[in-house]
Formats: C-alpha cells, structure tokens, sequence
C-alpha cells in the first residue's frame, strides 16, 4: 500500500469523482442518504459557510456532540477550507470544557443543546455568563478571550448563537471558485486535527494531526480489512476518538466505502443498523460487542452480510472474538492497536491471520511504520521476545502537542521516534504483543483514563488531604478507577460526599467505581509512594 500525499478534502472530491452515485453516508434512524456525489456537494456547502464568516485557513474549530450528520460533514467540510476541527468529549463537563476551549484557542464552537441528559447549553452559560445578555452574534467571554462565535447543530434559538441554518446562509457569500482556491492551498502536512488526550501530569493535551496522518492511517487501516466501494461501514464509536474518525469515517472514505452511522450506541440500534442496511463491517470495543451478542433479541437478526470490522480499545477476549467470526458471521475482523500520538494505529491483525494471532497479538505494524522494542532506561534495542518500551516512527507520528513543546520533546525523541509508553514485544513472525504500561493509564471500555488527572480533581475536595487512584481489574470494562483517600484531620468523608463532588464536575466514566479512606499509604524508604501495592490492595478490596 503505496503513502498518499493528498489533504482530505481533494481524497472526498476525487472518490466523488470516481464513485459519484455510491452512497457515502448513511443515517438509518434518520432516514438520511447520500451518495459521494451528494456529500461532497453538502460538504463545499459547509465549507463555503465556514468561509463566509470569516474563518481562515489553520484557525481552530471545536465541535462538541454524539455522531450527529453536522459532525460528520463539519470534518470534511473544514478539511476542504482548511481549519482544524478540535474534538472534544461529550462526556465533559465544566471544568474540562474550559481548559480545552482555553488550551487549544479555538475561535468557534460547534455543538448540539446536549448529550445523556447534560445541557451543553448550560454548562456553556456556566462558563460564558455573559451569553446570557450577549445582544450580537459575535462572542464576548473574558473567560475564553479567543472565542468568537458559537453554532448550533439545531433550529432552537439562543442569545448570542448562531442556529444551524444562520449558519448555512453565510455559503451564500462565497464563490464556488474561492473554495476552490482555498482547497488547493492547503498542504498535506498542514495539521487539520486536534484531538485531547489526558497527560501523566493531569492535564489533558491537544495532539496534532495533519492531513498526511490521518488520510494515510485511515488509508491502511481499510486497505488492511480490504475494503472496497462495496463495503459498508457500521460506525457505533464515537466520532471524538479516532475510532470513530480515523478508523470510521476515513477508513470508509479512502475505499470509497459507506458509512453507516449509529448516533450513540446501542446494542439495538447496532443490529437494526447492521442488518437493515446489509453492512459488511462493524466496528466497536470489546464492550460493545459483548453487549450486541448478550442481547436477548440477539438471534433474531440477520448479522450474515458482515464481513470484516475492528475490535479494539482493550484486550479482546478469545471467547467474544469466537463469537463475532461464529456467530456475528465476521470471520475477517482485525484487532488494531494504537495512541492517538498515532494517529492512531501503528498494528493491525490481517483478515486471514489465524484467530490465535488475532486474541494473543496486536498484529503486524502497518506498512511505512517503524517499531522497536527498548529497554526504557537504558534506551537500548531489545531481542526478540523481550519485552521493553515500544517505540514507533513513520508518517503517522503525531506533529506534537498544541502550544506544549516541553510535552512534546517528553515523548518524540531527536530521532523522531514516539515513545508510546507501552511495553511490548515482537516475536518471530513480527507480531506485536503489547503486555503493559510504564505510564498508569487505565482503559475503562475504551476510554483511556490518567489516574493523575483524577487525584488533581479530588485535592480540590474540600476535607481531602491526600489520595491516590489506580486501576483494578473488571470483567465488564476491562478496568475501573479506586481512589484511596486520606481525609484531613478531624473532617468525616464517606463515598457520597465524594461522588456528590464528581457529579457534574468530570466525566461519568472518570468517577471512581470504588473509594476507599485511609490514613496512610504503602511508601518505600525513600518515601515514595508504591503504587504496585496500592493496585494489590485494591484487587482485594474491590473483591471483598
């Protein structure tokens, strides 16, 4: 698989060309169709409206919602004009919308009223009270001095924002041909992309992306599942991850395959999904996949046309992955394995690797990608089947982290190696198993989650005095978060008063599942903190 040098934009124009009557976007609950050529006409459109109200080239667009049409066309729309769409969660909250919105200097926010009972529009007037008086369209915040407007996904009309189709008519100032003009400046390597992931340090950091990046990795990851314009594209993961928008949305654009979009996941929605619309692929974590093949309606649909997918996120169980070539009917689904630093997949298993490769394997690393296996302290290259930090070079390396070079510099050396962070080793068939982390990440179901930005949270707890969390293992997300706490002197906590200061403040999925008080930890003599005890601890707590 030849490296494609093209921006996203000219990659949707040219499969429009080549496919224009194959539909590229499906919506099912929506009764949404269209074809490539149709897409690629919505999408100059949005373009065009971003233009019209004056957002240059490289400027930082954040979108904040579930796997909405506008989401989808927002992210060729602005790789046609040239902003850079920064996602953010739709888990967040408050405090985390700030810092984002703050760190990456995004001019423009893109977002639906809310998302499982949260009101975006709330949290946004928490943060912006001054929306309330705000008599223009032009945003004035002194909270978030770079904001200057803010759109709506829908027709509801809010003081200082603009609705979704206020926001279309600015298309109409621009010429076709500026569009064009705009298109045909940009540069692969210009970066198109912000993505947020949570840092040792607390505090999550803005990863670039570029065109070449994601174009490419998209590229090899469909051309790995062998991907062709008859396939059809079952994406439930959430867009904000590059699960949904790298290996989704771009896997299925470069083959010129169709997306089939489920908004937020649901078992249900899923199999409707997948056999209403005859899709041949399904993608998900392994969660996910439990939860459609649990499913007491399970049985009654009909899962045959699907071919191919991906599983990934965390281990995959042999038993789940059993099920999905035998029952599902999936008998070509791929593992991947990845970071967003990498746009984020480095491995993937093949369509015809033995299903042993698949479950105790991360695959083979992807053409044009360099791996090495290092000792991660003496930074010596390891033999084969030894285990060490797994490093990885090539087109899909991040550009570094928005306005962090320190962070940066932490994690791409001078030779341009990533350091992922994860242990790892090859064995003889140049498969890659990955068998830990130097770094205390936990993967909730998918969710990646650094227990220092939870300990950063909680000292701000007021009767908190100190806390640590680990992850302990679970049978359903493969991991969840305990959080060991040392109250001050003399204060009473119990769980609820913890909770009740999560609740709203950080992501649902951040909350500790369990919280454990104490009046010391396990420390060596140096006075550090030993947290392989402390995740020893907690394996029996969380069993009792």
């Amino acid at each position: 698989m030849e490296l494609l040098n093209k921006t996203v934009g000219a990659v949707l124009r040219e499969q429009a060309g080549r496919y224009p009557l194959q539909e590229a976007m499906v919506y099912p609950e929506r009764q949404i169709r269209q074809t490539y050529s149709e897409f690629d006409k919505e999408t100059d459109r949005l373009a065009k409206a971003f233009m019209g109200m004056g957002i240059q080239k490289g400027e930082n667009v954040a979108i904040w919602s579930d796997n909405k049409p506008q989401w989808l066309l927002s992210q060729f729309a602005t790789g046609k004009m040239g902003a850079v769409l920064v996602t953010v969660n739709t888990n967040y909250q408050a405090a985390e919308l700030k810092y984002l919105l703050q760190q990456s200097e995004a001019t423009t926010l893109i977002l639906d009223e809310g998302f499982k009972g949260t009101d975006y529009l709330e949290i946004l007037r928490s943060i912006c009270p001054s929306l309330r008086q705000s008599h223009s369209s032009r945003v004035e915040c002194k909270e978030l001095p770079h904001l200057k407007r803010i759109i709506l996904m829908t027709e509801k009309s809010e003081q200082g924002i603009y609705k979704w189709s206020e926001f279309l008519r600015h298309a109409d100032s621009v010429e076709d041909s500026e569009l064009e003009e705009r298109l045909n400046s940009l540069d692969p390597d210009d970066v198109i992309n912000i993505q947020y992931t949570s840092g040792t340090t607390g505090f999550p950091k803005g990863v670039m992306l570029t065109h070449n990046n994601v174009v490419n990795n998209g590229s090899m990851i469909g051309g790995t599942m062998k991907l062709t314009s008859e396939d059809r594209v079952c994406i439930p993961v959430p867009f904000f991850h590059c699960f949904g928008c790298v290996l989704g949305t771009l896997a299925a654009v470069t083959h010129g395959a169709a997306m089939v979009i489920v908004e937020q996941f649901d078992p249900l929605r899923v199999l409707r999904a997948v056999e209403g619309e005859r899709c041949t692929a399904l993608h998900g974590v392994p969660t996910m996949f439990i939860a459609e093949l649990n499913h007491p309606d399970f049985s009654k649909f009909d899962t045959s046309s699907l071919r191919t997918g991906i599983m990934a996120g965390s281990t995959c169980p042999i038993e789940v992955m059993k099920q999905v070539i035998g029952d599902m009917g999936a008998d070509e689904i791929t593992i991947c394995y990845g970071l967003t630093e990498a746009s984020p997949v480095i491995s993937q298993t093949k369509t015809d690797d033995p299903i042993e490769k698949r479950v105790s394997t991360v695959g083979k690393p992807h053409p044009h990608v360099e791996v090495k296996i290092v000792d991660p302290v003496t930074g010596e290259e390891m033999e084969t089947g030894e285990a060490g930090e797994l490093c990885t070079r090539g087109y899909h390396v991040m550009k570094g982290y928005y306005n962090n070079p320190e962070a940066t510099r932490e994690v791409i050396d001078e030779d341009g190696w990533l350091h992922t962070g994860d242990i790892a080793k090859l064995d003889a068939d140049g498969y890659l198993d990955i068998t830990g982390r130097i770094k205390d990440m936990v993967i909730r179901g998918g969710e990646n989650i650094y227990p220092r930005e939870i300990e950063e949270f909680l000292y701000t707890c007021p009767g908190v005095a100190d806390v640590q969390v680990v992850g302990v293992p679970d049978e359903k997300y493969g991991e969840e978060l305990m959080a060991w706490i040392i109250p001050k002197d003399g204060v009473v906590l119990d769980e609820k008063d913890i909770r009740a200061f999560c609740k709203g403040a950080i992501s649902y999925h951040k909350i500790p599942r369990y919280i454990q008080f104490t009046d010391a930890y396990p420390m060596t003599a140096s006075g550090k903190i030993q947290k392989f005890r402390l995740r020893e601890m907690s394996q029996t707590a969380a069993a009792d």
